[in-house]
């Protein structure tokens, strides 16, 4: 890790606690690095999430059975993730984005 690369803060959960295979773990921490080291990721491995927030985004794991995704913001000092959740339709459910802006809120209020 670079000195100039962004530290990640995990709200809640980390990569690990699902059932993501290997394999899908790998990709993970691949593209987290990526994000770290400060290249903008877009289709098909991320996609802006405006609904939650300001330079929130959606990483997207392709696992065996499953799609894994990723919410995270990216602030000037770090690499902020809200949530890991599998899903199954191509609806983000309500719940999922109120608890990403539930804690990207608090970690403001607490960061300020």
């Amino acid at each position: 890790m670079s000195p100039k690369d962004k530290p990640l803060v995990w709200l809640h959960g980390e990569v690990k606690t699902p059932a993501l295979s290997a394999q899908a773990r790998l990709e993970a921490g691949y593209l987290l690095r990526v994000l770290q080291s400060g290249v903008s990721l877009s289709m098909p491995h991320s996609r802006p999430m405006p609904g939650i927030g300001r330079n929130c985004h959606e990483l997207r794991i392709n696992d065996e059975s499953k799609t894994w995704r990723i919410f995270y913001r990216i602030d000037p000092d770090a690499i902020i993730i809200a949530e890991v959740v599998s899903k199954k339709t191509g609806k983000t459910p309500a719940k999922v984005m109120d608890n990403c802006k539930s804690r990207f809120r608090q970690y403001d209020n607490e960061s300020s």
